[in-house]
This record gives C-alpha cells, sequence and structure tokens, in this order.
C-alpha cells in the first residue's frame, strides 16, 4: 500500500476545504485537484497493476515534495505549517529508505533497522501533530466562524446605526418641522387672542362711550344753562351800572353778582364733571401701563355704575332699572387722598364696567319677559376688610346656574346670544384681579339673583 499516495491525497482535499481555495483562491483550488483526482487515479493503478507499484511510488514521492514545497514556500498557506511539521520527518524517511533500497545500502540490517525505527516515530509523530492540528484547526474554525460572526453582527451593527441616523434625520426633521408649524400656529393663536381681546376692549369702549354720550349731557346742559343765566345777568347788571348813582338799587347789584359767583362754581363743578367723564373714558380706552395709582375707589364704582346704566339704556331706549350704591366712607378719598388704595385704575375700570354691564343685561332680560311686580335693580357695595377692599356687584336678574357657574372665568365661554358676547369679558377680568393679587368669585340664587365679590389688597 503507498501510504504516501493516500497522505496526499488526504493533505490536498484537506487544504482545499479549509482554506475555501475554490472561492478565495481559484489556482490553488485547481493545483489541489490535480493532485487530489491524480492521487486517486495513482493509488488504483497501483492496487489493480502491479507493475505499476514503482512508478506510482516515486509519483507519490514528487506529489509529497511538492505538497511540502508549497507549505513551506506559499503564504496562501502559512497556517497550515504545523501539517509540514507533521508529514515532513515521514516523507523524508520514506524517500530515504526508498533511495537506500535502489542503491542497495538495505542490505546492511543495521541501517535497514535504523530506518524501520525512523519510520515508525515519523508516523506517530505524524499522528500526534494531525491530532494536534486538527484539535488547532477546529480551534481556528470556531475562531474564523466566531470573528465572522463578530463581523456581521458589526456589520449588522452599523447597519442599524445607520438606519437609526436617517431616522434620526427624518425624525429630527420631521419634530423641527412641526415645531416651525406649532410656533406659527401659536403664533396665529397669539395674534387671534389679541384681536378678540382688543374686540373685547373696543365692545367695552364701545359700551362706555355710549354710556358717556347720556352721562355728558348733564353737565354740559347745565354749563349751557348757566352760562345763559349769566349772560342775562350780566347784562341786567351792566344796565344798573350805567344808571346814574342816585338810580342804582346797590341791593340788586350785590343780588346779582352773588348769583353770578354762585353760577360760577357750578359751571366749574359741572365742567370739572365733564372732564372727568373724559377722562374715564380716555382711561379706559388707552393700553394699561401697569403701573398701580393711588385711586379713590368709590368715586371709580360710582362713575362706573352710572356710564354702565346708561351704555345700556343708550342700546335699548326701553330700559330701567333702579341703582344702588352703599360705599364705605373709610375709603372715600378726602383731602389727604387716605381712602385711596393702589390699583391699574383702567383694568379695575374695565372689570367694573363688565360686572356692570353684564347686571343691566340680566335684570333688563328678565324685565322682558314681563314678570308682574319685577323691579330690576344693579346695587355696588364697598367696604374695607382689614387690609382688604371687598367690592360686590349685584343683581335681582336671572341668576346664574350652577353648571354654568364652573365655567364663567373661561375664556370664549358666554350665555348670550351670538354676537352680543366674544366671552372675554369675565375671563380678562379674572386675570386682571389675579394680577393685583385679589380674588374674585359668585354666587347666585337661579332666577333670583347674582352677587361677583371682588377681594383687592389695599396696597
Amino acid at each position: 500500500m503507498n501510504f504516501e499516495l493516500i497522505l496526499a491525497i488526504i493533505i490536498a482535499a484537506y487544504l482545499r476545504k479549509s482554506f475555501q481555495t475554490k472561492k478565495e483562491f481559484p489556482k490553488w483550488y485547481n493545483i489541489l485537484s490535480i493532485i487530489f483526482y491524480g492521487g486517486i487515479v495513482l493509488l488504483v493503478l497501483n492496487i489493480t497493476v502491479g507493475r505499476w507499484t514503482s512508478v506510482t511510488r516515486w509519483l507519490g514521492h514528487a506529489l509529497m515534495l511538492y505538497l511540502i514545497y508549497i507549505l513551506f514556500v506559499e503564504d496562501v498557506f502559512k497556517k497550515a505549517k504545523s501539517i509540514l511539521i507533521a508529514i515532513a520527518p515521514f516523507v523524508l524517511l520514506s524517500l530515504l529508505k526508498d533511495v537506500s533500497a535502489l542503491i542497495n545500502i538495505t542490505q546492511f540490517k543495521v541501517w535497514k533497522n535504523l530506518i524501520d525505527t525512523a519510520l515508525g516515530f515519523s508516523v506517530i509523530w505524524m499522528f500526534i501533530m494531525w491530532i494536534i492540528t486538527n484539535k488547532q484547526r477546529k480551534e481556528l474554525e470556531k475562531e474564523r466562524i466566531k470573528t465572522k460572526h463578530e463581523e456581521e453582527q458589526k456589520i449588522l451593527v452599523e447597519s442599524m446605526n445607520d438606519q437609526l441616523e436617517i431616522q434620526v434625520r427624518e425624525r429630527t426633521k420631521e419634530i423641527t418641522q412641526q415645531k416651525e408649524e406649532l410656533e406659527h400656529t401659536l403664533d396665529e393663536l397669539k395674534s387671534a387672542q389679541a384681536q378678540l381681546i382688543q374686540a373685547e376692549k373696543m365692545a367695552s369702549l364701545g359700551q362706555l362711550t355710549a354710556g358717556i354720550a347720556h352721562e355728558i349731557q348733564n353737565p354740559l346742559n347745565f354749563v349751557n344753562n348757566f352760562s345763559e343765566l349769566n349772560k342775562e345777568m350780566l347784562e341786567e347788571l351792566k344796565d344798573e351800572i350805567a344808571k346814574p348813582a342816585a338810580q342804582r338799587d346797590d341791593g340788586l347789584g350785590n343780588e346779582l353778582i352773588a348769583d353770578l359767583i354762585s353760577n360760577s362754581e357750578k359751571i366749574n363743578y359741572h365742567g370739572k364733571r365733564a372732564d372727568n367723564i373724559v377722562k374715564s373714558m380716555l382711561q379706559h380706552s388707552r393700553a394699561s401701563s401697569g403701573t398701580k395709582e393711588l385711586t379713590d375707589i368709590n368715586a371709580l364704582c360710582d362713575e362706573y355704575l352710572r356710564l354702565a346704566f346708561h351704555g345700556t339704556r343708550a342700546k335699548d331706549k326701553s330700559f330701567n332699572s333702579g341703582m344702588e350704591s352703599v360705599f364705605d366712607p373709610s375709603l372715600d378719598a378726602g383731602d389727604d387722598g387716605s381712602g385711596k388704595i393702589k390699583i391699574v385704575p383702567q383694568d379695575i375700570g374695565r372689570v367694573l364696567l363688565n360686572l356692570l354691564t353684564n347686571a343691566f343685561y340680566e335684570v333688563n332680560e328678565k324685565r322682558k319677559k314681563e314678570m308682574p311686580g319685577y323691579q330690576p335693580m344693579v346695587k355696588i357695595k364697598t367696604r374695607r376688610c382689614d387690609n382688604n377692599v371687598e367690592i360686590e356687584v349685584s343683581d335681582n336678574g336671572r341668576g346664574i346656574p350652577e353648571e354654568i357657574r364652573k365655567k364663567i372665568f373661561q375664556p370664549f365661554f358666554t350665555t348670550k346670544p351670538t354676537g352680543e358676547g366674544t366671552g372675554l369679558g369675565l375671563s380678562l377680568s379674572y386675570d386682571i384681579i389675579n394680577a393685583h393679587n385679589g380674588q374674585i368669585s359668585v354666587a347666585s340664587v337661579p332666577g333670583e339673583s347674582t352677587t361677583f365679590k371682588i377681594i383687592l389688597p389695599t396696597s
């Protein structure tokens, strides 16, 4: 049996498979295939045709020497150096034995025994190295599979990272776009809110203006009437002075002068009254500075009570209502201004106008139902309580049901018909009172009465 050929076939098959030469190194795959199949043919000839034994033996040596050469020289197979170490002794000793037989050295018994013993050890060495190599090959295969798996995992992770980066970029772009859209929407909402607030202010200004137009007529009528009286009295006084001294009535002259002084004082009073009304309108219409000022709260309440009444009456000529004001004397301004409290007057004025206008609206709606014996009444009351001031606005109108009472301070909530209210009046009032560190609350008996209470700090 030609062991070199068997060994050549085994090694060629091992190298072809282990180094994946078909895929990685096609040139060596072809060479190893020639050795593999050539070895099989030679082995078959060696077994079946006796006269070919010598030829196949030497060809087996040639194949093994070539395999040793490529294992030693080629970098492709540098990981198979252990195979070289395992087979080299056996191959060289087999060659030496055949060469010795060729030149008849084996006739020396000692030489023949030496070679046979060495061959036996080389076979043992080969099998030991083969076991070690096979173990190393398995470990290397495991390492290769592990490395390949790690590379695949790395590629997978990189691929996933790339996908995640793409998703993150897309999501970031989407979020940025949504943020821009939300900011745009927020700007539009702020603009719409500002417009609605301005509309509410203009509505209250219109209500105020309607009240002022009626309210200012009284002091103007007084001014006009007393001016005409003064003119008549001055003409009469002029005529009296033009008389000779003997015909003059000094008593009448002094009486006319006294009347002129009295009328001038009345003209001055009503002029100031008209001036205060105009100032109230201007103060209400201008943007709030947010600066608190010492204010006569009783005068402010009285002013807006009458303005709200006349504003409602200007919208409905048939409207009429009783009015009652109960003011705490300790809150009167006085000469030293001690009764004044620090507030933003135009803001609190808006709150009072809103509450009083709503009160007159409610009693007017109840009046329209023509309830027998019903007398509309709106009251405003002030009271000092420790370091606070309480303002109550009450009416005997339709009242507010409990389920609605919970919503009245919400923006845009209104029970008025479309076109008669924005639903912002009480919401803005609530914000204004909060900005003053105060409180606003409501109590109501449905069908009978409603009372709004405002609590403001005095400083």
